[in-house]
């Protein structure tokens, strides 16, 4: 994993005090600054600070500095385990929600622009715009992606249980470094 900067984090940290969500001295401690291995974090990449995630259900907030994104991926079914099922809901910008569908993605009928480093990795192509208050439920084992806004934003997962570990990204190059959870 890269060093991330002190200034990086900074950032990530104004953009969680811009949602109101109250967070604790601890919580703000525990962001994991997920670089997926691609050494490109201000275009790729994801914050999150984990609530819970046990046998039953998982809540994680997430924030994504402005024109961030997080990379294409899927979570599959784990043995005997239905794959992630999660509910995005965004508390504090905009987010632009990309699912699979049966169209090929067309750039020309997007919102967003794909990151230049890795464009070729991103497939899923129907968009799904969330602003403040809105939310998109996406069933299991459904590849998607997702970008902030010009602003950034905060959003909040709700899902059952959560296996980073296991997420299977269309970019063969991400490396996710998962903590112990």
């Amino acid at each position: 994993m890269s060093n991330i900067s002190s200034d990086y984090k900074e950032r990530v940290k104004e953009i969680f005090r811009k949602s109101k969500i109250v967070l604790t001295q601890n919580e703000i401690d525990s962001i994991d600054y997920a670089e997926f291995g691609l050494d490109n974090i201000e275009e790729e990449g994801l914050n999150l600070i984990l609530y819970v995630n046990n046998d039953r259900y998982c809540a994680k907030e997430m924030a994504l500095l402005p024109n961030q994104t997080c990379p294409e991926h899927m979570h599959p079914d784990l043995e005997d385990r239905e794959g992630k099922q999660e509910t995005f809901r965004c508390r504090w910008g905009e987010v632009y929600l990309y699912e699979e569908a049966d169209e090929t993605l067309d750039l020309e009928k997007i919102s967003v622009s794909l990151p230049q480093k890795n464009k070729e990795y991103y497939t899923a192509s129907k968009e799904i715009h969330l602003k403040a208050g809105e939310q998109y439920t996406l069933a299991p084992n459904t590849k998607h992606w997702f970008k902030a806004g010009k602003d950034g934003a905060v959003v909040s997962e709700f899902s059952s249980p959560s296996f980073d570990a296991f997420d299977v990204f269309t970019n063969p190059n991400v490396k996710r470094d998962v903590r112990d959870r």
